[in-house]
């Protein structure tokens, strides 16, 4: 969640809670057959709410043709005599499911349940509370959650990268490939930066404390099957530094009103834009911030090519490397984003084949002030009752994306823990299956903003412009212990005589949104070594993994006081503020994320190796597959295969491709060998059939 620079900015979000965006309000619920419905509040989205109709009546729904794709025309009449009645009472207009039709996955959201959720639409003379209760009667209605909007700050965040903030940091530290690579001090920290304070008495930049990027890259720089998606702000996916990572459906053309590949989702060539149901990414709104595009270059700028910056996994400076980032947009300029539009987000990216779901943002934790935040939810419990709906499409991607035959079986879902320097992290992010990212400054102390505690797993770099903020002095505003990464290119312009490179489209931000893409980053870095290793991982053996090898806090870090300025709007000045650091001692998860020590980790761990797919497909259909995903060295072999039934299928090797072509329904078993390594798989082919998988 990124934080406002100044606190000034702050008091036009208070009611936001974290700085990303947040939600107001528990999420209310009915369930069948209780009508005691919870006391409305701000923030619900007026003649909308999300219905889960009860099982009995899928078919019903089916039948009058609810199941239709995102870009198909919605219903107006659901098929239940009982339901429709209170519809037409309250002039209801329109019906459909949340989750558009991905005939490659309906199989697994009916697994799930998710095709049970739907939106119904109705006059919005009518209260959503009213009409919650009339349906909440009904045998045919399971539960009835209402649609709220997902509250984020406006645009007074970011410090773009200036030419003078440039001149002032990049002269202590030499040049290196990508010239900005020098003021990243969270990938490499040799406490260099402390030349560019104003009151160097004050050791605020201590060697190590960074994610230990460089002893990581040795071993791997990102490999293109892994996809993060970061549900934010849309992603620059022309950004020079970015473009090159972004995640392709090679099915569709960018912003295309035709579903090419029949998910659901018209043109979404890098992702999709949830809010404004198009698949045109933006960024240059009228609240936009950057935050999406700043969040990708953390986890995906493109290295070793010679201009901006570096990533955690964003590759070695050639074609095929690198992490790719598929942008789930869920914040757009001045549009209001709802729970609708998230959890389409998180099941479109499980069923497009991202594994990683990156998310700085969530609702204000439970222990917050009450005198500056609303506080929200308390415990697991509680946040699940409130939000099931939510639980159950992350409980979609945590158990469905990736593939077990590939590195990873299962998502892995990680969430900023909030900025309201709470004892507690905000949900989702605290729930005890997600990852939940605290933030610390240059110097392994904890953040002033940032929350710790319960629900916090880990810890990463996430900047401190109050601690860095030299009162009265200097003009980098304490810019240089923030995190500098990608901004649209509109957000910053400085051209820098005498350094080779163009520097627009940089700049810094700080908060708990700039840690999480640190842990999604260094997870991304680890099931990339874990692809090329061969090796195959549960979901949460690789979360249990990431935090067993974190850094841990130096003691001394938990010693004396932390002394920052706070910009206060009323006296128009800053004002000194000294934190305990004691409180923070054993709250801060498991440590501090170490990508090179979480890589060390899978190499000293005993885990499956990745195997080649058995296959499904329809009769007529081809299916490529490339073996040296599943053979260790598998880029130095050549490869064989063979087929027992060549009536139900064919197999060949094409440019050391695996291409299989159905013939005729029936299966049959198959071999593809590597070198002297021999591997079965199972050949399946149906009269028809729509399928996906990760690789």
């Amino acid at each position: 969640m990124n934080r406002f620079f100044r606190i000034f900015a702050l008091t036009t979000v208070l009611v936001s809670g974290l700085a990303a965006c947040s939600v107001e309000g528990p999420h209310s619920i009915v369930e069948n057959p209780e009508n005691n419905l919870p006391q409305m509040s701000e923030g619900v989205v007026s003649g909308e709410l999300l219905v889960c109709f009860s099982k009995h009546v899928s078919d019903v729904l089916e039948k009058e043709g609810l199941t239709k794709s995102r870009t198909d025309a919605p219903m107006t009449r659901s098929g239940l005599m009982r339901v429709d009645e209170i519809l037409d009472l309250v002039d209801g207009y329109e019906i459909e499911r949340v989750f558009p039709v991905d005939s490659r996955r309906e199989d697994k959201a009916r697994e799930a349940g998710l095709h049970l959720w739907y939106v119904v639409r109705f006059s919005d003379e009518h209260s959503v509370e009213s009409v919650a209760e009339k349906l909440s009667k009904l045998g045919e209605v399971s539960r009835i959650e209402y649609n709220r909007e997902l509250k984020r700050a406006s645009d007074w965040k970011t410090i773009p990268l200036t030419n003078e903030l440039v001149r002032e940091m990049t002269s202590t530290r030499a040049v290196s490939q990508d010239p900005l690579y020098n003021l990243q001090w969270y990938l490499n920290n040799d406490g260099s930066l402390q030349n560019t304070l104003d009151r160097p008495e004050a050791v605020k930049f201590v060697d190590g404390a960074d994610i230990n990027a460089e002893q990581a890259w040795k071993k791997s720089t990102g490999h293109p099957s892994v996809i993060v998606a970061i549900l934010d702000e849309g992603v620059d996916v022309n950004h020079p530094d970015l473009k090159a990572s972004m995640w392709v459906n090679e099915g569709e053309e960018f912003g295309s009103t035709t579903d090419a590949d029949g998910n659901g989702y018209a043109g979404d060539r890098h992702g999709y834009n949830f809010v404004k149901a198009t698949g045109m990414i933006t960024v240059n709104g009228r609240y936009d911030t950057g935050h999406g595009t700043h969040v990708a270059g953390t986890i995906a700028a493109r290295n070793n090519n010679g201009i901006g910056l570096k990533s955690i996994a964003g590759g070695d400076g050639t074609e095929d490397s690198g992490v790719r980032i598929m942008s789930c947009q869920i914040f757009a300029g001045e549009y209001v984003a709802t729970v609708l539009d998230e959890v389409r987000a998180i099941k479109y990216a499980a069923d497009n084949g991202a594994v990683i779901l990156q998310c700085s943002w969530g609702y204000v934790s439970g222990a917050a002030n009450p005198y500056e935040w609303t506080p929200q939810y308390e415990d697991d419990e509680q946040w699940s009752t409130y939000n099931p709906l939510e639980k159950q499409a992350l409980d979609y991607f945590t158990k469905t994306a990736g593939s077990p035959d590939g590195v990873i079986d299962g998502g892995i879902a990680v969430y900023a823990a909030g900025n309201e320097s709470a004892g507690a992290a905000g949900y989702p992010g605290a729930y005890k299956d997600y990852v939940s990212v605290a933030a610390m400054a240059a110097d392994f102390t904890i953040a002033t903003y940032s929350n710790y505690g319960p629900g916090t797993t880990i810890t990463a770099p996430g900047g401190d412009q109050d601690y860095y903020y030299e009162f009265g002095t200097g003009t980098n505003m304490g810019a240089v212990g923030c995190i500098l990464s990608t901004l649209p290119e509109h957000r910053s312009d400085a051209e820098i005589d005498g350094l080779d490179g163009d520097f627009n489209g940089y700049g810094y931000m700080e908060g708990t949104s700039m840690a999480t893409p640190q842990v999604s980053g260094v997870i991304a870095l680890g099931l990339s070594y874990a692809l090329e290793q061969r090796k195959h991982f549960k979901a949460q053996d690789f979360i249990a993994l990431l935090h067993a090898s974190a850094k841990p806090i130096p003691e001394t870090v938990f010693e004396g006081e932390k002394l920052w300025y706070k910009y206060v709007i009323d006296m128009g000045t800053n004002h000194a503020n000294l934190t305990p650091l004691k409180q923070y001692k054993g709250k801060m998860g498991a440590g501090m994320v170490d990508a090179a020590a979480l890589l060390a980790a899978i190499d000293g761990t005993e885990a499956p190796a990745m195997t080649f797919p058995n296959v499904t497909l329809a009769e007529g259909a081809d299916r490529t597959i490339d073996p040296a995903m599943y053979f260790v060295n598998g880029n130095t072999l050549g490869y064989t295969v063979t087929v027992e039934n060549a009536a139900v299928a064919e197999a060949k090797v094409v440019s050391g491709k695996v291409v299989i072509t159905a013939k005729a329904a029936g299966q049959t078993a198959a071999v593809v060998k590597g070198g002297s390594t021999e591997q079965k798989f199972v050949i399946t082919v149906r009269k028809t059939y729509s399928g996906n998988g990760w690789l």
